[in-house]
């Protein structure tokens, strides 16, 4: 039982907050996000997020509040993250990455839902189309998954004699692995590329992984699409650096890290469209009346020192159209 000072030194404190304050803290909408890796190095996405919930009129700390659900890489917590954001009675959910919106999914078919997803949200059963939504649920789909044929093809030209291809693929998310290989095998095999798959789940994976490179060599590595491969991004692209393998990343962030390569979504832009949805979801919009959107900017990203240092020389085709390239 509380005591009776204790009591009095709390109502002395509400009374010193001013009124206004307190009302406005009280009105204040909470949105979740929910994300299935950490926050280290995702300032750029975080900063776009906040630039689309800025454009829907809205700035955390000020009329908003964003309870922030982080799993570490321990994906087997994300299910438990999203169910404390239903407990919290959170106005949205924003869900980044397949795991995390599928939990999110299971969590709760009443708070809407806004996700950022990798692989078609039709078939990963999140929506019933891009159109018409339905239900709790839209987001916007960065098709990344999709662009496999696509980032095989630079390899192959960025390395004409390429023979053999590890790629590094996520056990701990299947939908993306699967999806991953699924693509990746017959592209593989109409460019004439050996494949081999190289599962990497934690750190010390992704160590043991190269080492075994060592006995297996590869021509070329290819990340595929996966929140925690992206959080690892340095570490991947140091280690590449230290065997002399050519690596090529979902993400410009990772070629900005160090990768030789990068081809994929403009993920920050993405970030910031989740943002303004959910803005307007906050302002009375429903998540089924929302088109998913899909990513309509895809970028290739070269790391020109990268290349020097692996005795690389870029041709000229990938120079013109690269969108970036890292002196």
């Amino acid at each position: 039982m509380m005591r009776r000072r204790e009591v009095l030194t709390l109502l002395g404190g509400a009374a010193a907050w001013p009124l206004s304050a307190w009302a406005q803290q009280q009105a204040m909408p909470v949105v979740g996000f929910l994300n299935p890796a950490s926050p280290d190095g995702m300032g750029d996405r975080l900063r776009g997020f906040r630039r689309g919930l800025k454009e829907s009129d809205y700035v955390e700390g000020e009329n908003l509040a964003v309870e922030y659900r982080w799993a570490d890489n321990e994906v087997e917590r994300v299910p438990a993250l999203a169910a404390d954001l239903v407990r919290r009675r959170v106005a949205v959910i924003v869900a980044t990455g397949a795991l995390a919106a599928s939990a999110a999914t299971t969590a709760t078919t009443v708070i809407p839902i806004v996700f950022l997803a990798a692989e078609d949200p039709v078939r990963l059963g999140l929506v019933a189309s891009l159109a018409r939504p339905g239900g709790n649920r839209t987001g916007i789909n960065l098709v990344s998954g999709e662009l496999v044929a696509k980032r095989l093809e630079f390899i192959r030209e960025m390395l004409p004699t390429a023979k053999r291809v590890a790629i590094f693929v996520n056990p701990t998310n299947p939908t993306n692995m699967e999806s991953t290989l699924r693509d990746a095998e017959p592209a593989a095999r109409a460019m004439g590329l050996q494949m081999r798959v190289l599962n990497a789940s934690t750190s010390s994976d992704i160590n043991a992984a190269f080492a075994s490179l060592a006995q297996e060599p590869a021509d070329a590595i290819f990340v595929s699409v996966d929140v925690f491969l992206n959080s690892r991004r340095v570490q991947l692209a140091n280690l590449a650096s230290r065997h002399a393998i050519p690596t090529t990343f979902p993400f410009r962030d990772c070629a900005e890290a160090g990768g030789l390569m990068s081809y994929g979504s403009d993920v920050a832009d993405a970030f910031r469209q989740v943002g303004t949805y959910a803005g307007r979801i906050l302002k009375g919009a429903k998540p089924a009346d929302l088109p998913v959107m899909q990513a309509a900017k895809f970028e290739l990203v070269i790391n020109l020192q990268t290349a020097r240092m692996l005795g690389l020389t870029v041709p000229p085709t990938l120079l013109t159209a690269a969108d970036q390239v890292i002196e």
